[in-house]
């Protein structure tokens, strides 16, 4: 995604035997970090990714593609590693066994901290906003958190057991994805050149387009890169088209250059929803998690199905994108005149509340992962219909997440949170609703895919 000043960019086998896994590697003597204490493993490496990802400023809205892809890798090896020490459920990578008895706690520790170490240091510095400081402070959170996580654990041969299955495991899906084509560059410059109505043109201010490359990113769950592909967004003369158009015209602009007719409750909406898709789905899964009675080996299972659906999302995504090549609001606004449609009058200035992403509209990437989260959630949990709250990092100060009384908005399903996490995007000016619409569904098919073929309970 692209905004000034800073640029923003679009912004997993079966019979296993016995092994014996060497000693593990005794962990860097670093600070403790503030991670609360207590609780579940999987749900705290969770969170302490999200705070990583946050430090390496890829969150919570650079760059969501690399932040879902670490966040995918870090809980199939979290899950394959419980599954060592106690075999629940199908591993995805590392389909071994260990001796009964190794710590839960410090596999899920040094699985973490041996996928998120590595991953972190390979982010690509083509993009401008991550610079090795951005590493550096990410790496030195997740070692501090490692080095608290292991000290709150005795010393005993089953620490060390559990460390070495974990970092087994973490190995495992590094050499699985060592060549998943997760590579640069990242930044088109050249342009399309093709200027006809309706076809995608680079993004006012940004000359460039991102995230091209990474349709060829091998899926996790998806057969390929065109499973579940929509059909093809609208004509410019089909009245359909005139209905989205004229709606982001009268409801995404920024109040300013461009009158609005959002309501200051719409305006929230856009707000709260404009953040990274991993961060926000992983939080919502945190919260629910969190009531659900869940054991560690259910949460692994629930946190790498989720995030390995979220990240072929994003490869889904671009290939789709890059397939339809479909203008965006901002340009087929601004060049009306020139669709063919004589409904669809013109705004030369009309500017949208955030700067739009540097790439296509169709199909919509943030309604992609809505569907995704909304899928996954219903499928484990069996239930749409289950209430929660959450906040949002990039409402305004004072009422974001972190501050002391965060706006938090209720919902009472998975579905009710799917369908306004949509609807945000044409609030925000930056897709159209055919967009939105097959977007979610798109990602509730790529959703279902994940939990009904992947890690399945052992009978």
């Amino acid at each position: 995604m692209c905004r000034k000043p800073r640029v923003i960019l679009v912004a997993a086998l079966m019979a296993g035997v016995f092994i014996q896994l060497p000693r593990a590697a005794a962990p860097q003597n670093r600070t403790a970090s503030g991670a609360p204490a207590g609780g579940d493993a999987v749900i705290l490496w969770n969170a302490r990714a999200g705070e990583a990802a946050t430090k390496a400023c890829i969150a919570p809205l650079d760059d969501p593609l690399h932040e879902s892809r670490m966040y995918a890798m870090m809980h199939i090896a979290i899950h394959d590693a419980l599954n060592a020490i106690d075999r629940r459920f199908q591993p995805y990578a590392f389909d071994k066994r260990v001796e009964p008895g190794a710590l839960p706690e410090a596999a899920a520790a040094a699985a973490a901290r041996d996928v998120m170490v590595p991953l972190l240091g390979q982010l690509p510095r083509e993009l401008p906003f991550i610079t090795q400081a951005c590493i550096d402070a990410a790496v030195g959170s997740v070692e501090a958190a490692y080095s608290a996580a292991l000290a709150a654990l005795p010393d005993a041969p089953a620490k060390a057991q559990g460390i070495a299955a974990g970092q087994a495991a973490a190995a495992a899906i590094l050499a699985r994805r060592a060549a998943d084509g997760a590579v640069g560059p990242f930044l088109n410059s050249s342009c399309p050149q093709d200027t006809s109505p309706g076809k995608y043109q680079c993004t006012p201010g940004a000359p460039f387009v991102a995230f091209e490359a990474w349709a060829k990113v091998t899926p996790f769950v998806l057969q390929d890169n065109t499973q579940f592909r929509p059909g093809p967004p609208y004509a410019m003369t089909d009245k359909a088209y005139t209905a989205d158009y004229n709606e982001v015209k009268s409801l995404g602009g920024d109040g300013g250059t461009t009158p609005s007719a959002r309501t200051a409750d719409q305006t929230e909406i856009a707000l709260y929803w404009w953040e990274s898709s991993p961060l926000k789905w992983s939080r919502i899964g945190r919260t629910v998690t969190a009531t659900a009675g869940f054991n560690p080996w259910q949460n692994a299972r629930f946190f790498a199905l989720l995030n390995m659906a979220l990240a072929d999302g994003y490869v889904a995504m671009c290939a789709t994108k890059n397939h339809y090549s479909y203008w965006r609001p901002v340009t087929a606004i601004r060049a009306g005149e020139t669709d063919g449609n004589p409904d669809t009058a013109s705004d030369p200035a009309w500017t949208p509340l955030r700067p739009t992403p540097a790439n296509q509209d169709y199909a919509s990437g943030h309604s992609i992962e809505g569907g995704v989260g909304a899928e996954v959630l219903k499928q484990v949990f069996g239930n749409d219909g289950i209430s929660f709250r959450d906040c949002g990092v990039k409402l305004p100060a004072g009422s974001a997440c972190g501050d002391p009384s965060p706006v938090l908005r209720s919902y009472s399903s998975f579905s009710q949170a799917a369908t306004e996490n949509a609807l945000s995007r044409i609030l925000i000016g930056f897709h159209f609703r055919k967009s939105i619409e097959e977007g979610t569904q798109y990602g509730r098919k790529i959703g279902e895919r994940a939990v009904t073929n992947y890690l399945q309970p052992v009978l």
